[in-house]
C-alpha cells in the first residue's frame, strides 16, 4: 500500500472574501503537522498560501516552499522555519512541486491555482502520473468547476477511456483519509517515484 508522506497544496495568494477559506486552510495545515505529512507549496507568505504554511510550521510540521525569484517580493517569501527553494521560473517551480509531492490538493484560489490544478489533472488523464488529486470545496467554492467538468463529460470531450479523476472534500478533516484511500490503489513506486523529466516535458 502506498503512503502519503507529502502533499502539494495549490491555493490563492489572497485569502478571499469569506473568512472560512482561511479557517479551513489553517485547519488543514494543523492536520498535516499532526499527521506528520510534509507540506509542499508555492513558498509565499501571503493569502491562503501563508495561512496553510504558517499553520503547519507553528504546529511543528514540515514545510517545503518553492518560489521563483521574481515572486519573492510580491508574494513575500515565507518567514517561518521551512525548507525554502528559490528557482528561476514558474516551470521549474511546478516541476519541483510535482517531484516533491505524493498527492495534490487545491484549496480556493484564482487563475494560477486553477492552472496548476488543471495541469495535474491533464497529466493524470494522459497517464503521466497516478498521484491522487483532490479539491477542497470550501463553501462550495469549486462547484462551478465541477459543473464545467461534468458539462465537458456530457458533451463528449472527456471520454470514459481517458477520465478526469478528481477527489473532492468539503472539510479539511476529510482530505487525508480520501487521499490515503486513493493511494491504496497505487503501487508504492508509482506514487513516490518522481518522474521530473516527463513532467517537465508536458
Amino acid at each position: 500500500m502506498a503512503r502519503i508522506d507529502s502533499v502539494c497544496v495549490y491555493c490563492g495568494s489572497a485569502t478571499g472574501g469569506d473568512p472560512v477559506f482561511a479557517e479551513e486552510a489553517r485547519n488543514f495545515g494543523r492536520i498535516l503537522a499532526a499527521e506528520g505529512v510534509r507540506l509542499v507549496y508555492g513558498g509565499g507568505g501571503i493569502g491562503l498560501m501563508g495561512e496553510v504554511a504558517s499553520a503547519v510550521a507553528l504546529a511543528g510540521g514540515s514545510v517545503t516552499g518553492i518560489i521563483p525569484r521574481f515572486l519573492m517580493t510580491r508574494e513575500r517569501a515565507f518567514a517561518h522555519e521551512a525548507e525554502m527553494i528559490v528557482v528561476e521560473d514558474m516551470h521549474e517551480r511546478k516541476r519541483l512541486m510535482f517531484e516533491r509531492a505524493d498527492a495534490f490538493v487545491a484549496l480556493p484560489g484564482g487563475v494560477g491555482t486553477l492552472e496548476e490544478l488543471v495541469e495535474q489533472l491533464t497529466w493524470a488523464q494522459l497517464g503521466r502520473h497516478k498521484k491522487p488529486i483532490l479539491i477542497l470545496n470550501t463553501a462550495g467554492f469549486w462547484e462551478p468547476f465541477v459543473t464545467l467538468v461534468d458539462h465537458m463529460r456530457g458533451a463528449g470531450f472527456i471520454r470514459s477511456d481517458t477520465p478526469v479523476e478528481m477527489l473532492t472534500a468539503d472539510r479539511a478533516e476529510d482530505i487525508l483519509p480520501r487521499l490515503r484511500a486513493a493511494a491504496e490503489k497505487v503501487p508504492e513506486r508509482a506514487l513516490h517515484a518522481a518522474d521530473g523529466t516527463i513532467a517537465g516535458r508536458m
